[in-house]
């Protein structure tokens, strides 16, 4: 876990700071970013910083202080920012409800600092409170689109004008309050490579100990708490959070490709990169990952590596060959890899574009007959002419062969079922008339939510 926002050098933390920063560490936290806001707090962040191995800083003027910024401060931001350890200018932006400093001045000073961290390439920590127009107005003005908006507290429609930028969005403790029914609907809407947890120690604990001094070591009840809200595992979140800070403050190596990948409590085998469709909404053609995963082979596994993987299937409540390509590419790999999984009592499903008789020439759905006990079939497209436009299949009359791919599949596994992404060109009652016909359920799938 890593706590991406939070004020170890603020006076909370004083007389216990050593303390607060070894039960982060003993919590289970990676990394803590502490962030300066105004003149004391830049040099007493990066100070902290070269005194621990895991804590790093940023250096800033907050909107608050903004009437103290002038030439001398912004030289000593300038300095600071080429320490070892300091990872982004921060904490800057605008802040119209307290209005501590004139909005002219804090609109000049955003600006100033906002075009210095393009110029050095940083990405930026940003506070926007009740600023929202002017805050994405300076933003397209200068052009740099590389950092956070920390402590989100915009409305649903800001959440996607700054993620269309390429923002992250942080959520903190506020998320996890009764009243926050807004915030926590965004908190679902966000996308999964855009998300960031902080804490904003030493304000704004979250529940079950709001009131309190806030500290690292409380990420962890945001963290269960946005997990619930996605319906995903505390596991996945801290995975998905943690690898989205790395990517942005450039911490750490980015991770390899992996074989086999735990999302709630299904493990999903990842078994080519291949495939005979180029989707145009395929997750492949933007990231690598999935939910924290990085499932770009170096690689195919084989065999042995799998089972290895795996351990014990029963410990799961389906094992899925399902990766960044068509699994029925490797078909011989599957059947030998489903026969030890049945043998060891687990459940096995299979994820397909329905192109697995076109790929190996021949009805293969006799072979996986009691080896694979669901299939689950992307279908994307009410006729060949849209399947054709959006899926962009290698072979010809791919539609009219998935359809009958379905249509074997009923004989041989006991469930079928098909998916179709929520694509502007597919139309979606006519789709559910073709699982009607074929007597298999659907699934509605949201473009760009995976996993």
């Amino acid at each position: 876990m890593i706590d991406t926002h939070c004020h170890l050098e603020m006076k909370p933390f004083d007389t216990d700071r050593q303390e607060v920063i070894k039960r982060a560490k003993e919590a289970g936290l990676e990394a803590i970013i502490t962030i300066g806001s105004d003149l004391f707090g830049n040099k007493k962040a990066v100070e902290i910083s070269q005194q621990y191995d895991y804590v790093y800083a940023t250096v800033g003027f907050h909107p608050h202080d903004a009437k103290d910024f002038n030439y001398e401060t912004f030289e000593l931001v300038k300095s600071l920012s080429k320490k070892d350890k300091v990872i982004a200018i921060g904490e800057i932006g605008l802040d119209y409800h307290y209005n501590n400093s004139p909005r002219n001045v804090q609109i000049e000073v955003f600006k100033d600092q906002l075009n210095f961290a393009k110029e050095i390439d940083y990405p930026v920590v940003i506070h926007s409170r009740e600023a929202k127009s002017d805050t994405l107005s300076i933003l397209k003005e200068t052009g740099h689109y590389k950092g956070v908006m920390h402590c989100f507290s915009g409305d649903k429609d800001m959440a996607k004008k700054v993620i269309d930028m390429g923002f992250f969005i942080s959520l903190a403790g506020p998320v996890t309050y009764k009243n926050a029914t807004k915030l926590q609907d965004i908190a679902r809407y966000i996308p999964d490579e855009f998300l960031l947890l902080e804490t904003d120690a030493p304000y704004l604990a979250p529940e079950p100990l709001r009131g309190k001094r806030n500290e690292p070591a409380f990420i962890f009840h945001t963290a269960r708490f946005v997990a619930k809200l996605r319906q995903i595992s505390e596991d996945d979140i801290v995975r998905i959070t943690s690898l989205n800070a790395k990517k942005l403050f450039r911490l750490g190596n980015s991770t390899e490709g992996v074989f086999a990948y735990k999302i709630r409590d299904s493990l999903y085998l990842n078994i080519t990169n291949r495939c005979t469709n180029e989707c145009s909404f395929c997750v492949r053609f933007h990231t690598d990952y999935v939910k924290g995963h990085n499932l770009k082979l170096q690689r195919e596994p084989s065999e042995i590596e799998l089972i290895k993987a795996i351990g014990d299937p029963t410990n799961y409540k389906e094992i899925v060959f399902c990766g960044y390509g068509e699994p029925t590419l490797r078909l011989d790999l599957i059947k030998k890899v489903a026969k030890w999984i049945k043998e060891k009592n687990g459940f096995v499903r299979i994820n397909t574009n329905g192109h697995g008789n076109l790929i190996n020439k021949r009805n293969i759905l006799p072979e996986l007959k009691g080896l694979v006990d669901s299939v689950s079939v992307s279908l994307n497209a009410q006729n060949e002419e849209i399947y054709n436009k959006v899926c962009k299949p290698i072979f010809k009359n791919a539609f009219e062969e998935v359809i009958n791919f379905i249509k074997e599949a009923k004989k041989y596994i006991p469930h079928v079922q098909i998916t179709v992404v929520t694509l502007a060109e597919v139309e979606l009652k006519k789709c559910q008339e073709i699982a009607k016909e074929l007597g298999v359920p659907i699934r509605f799938r949201h473009l760009d939510i995976v996993g």
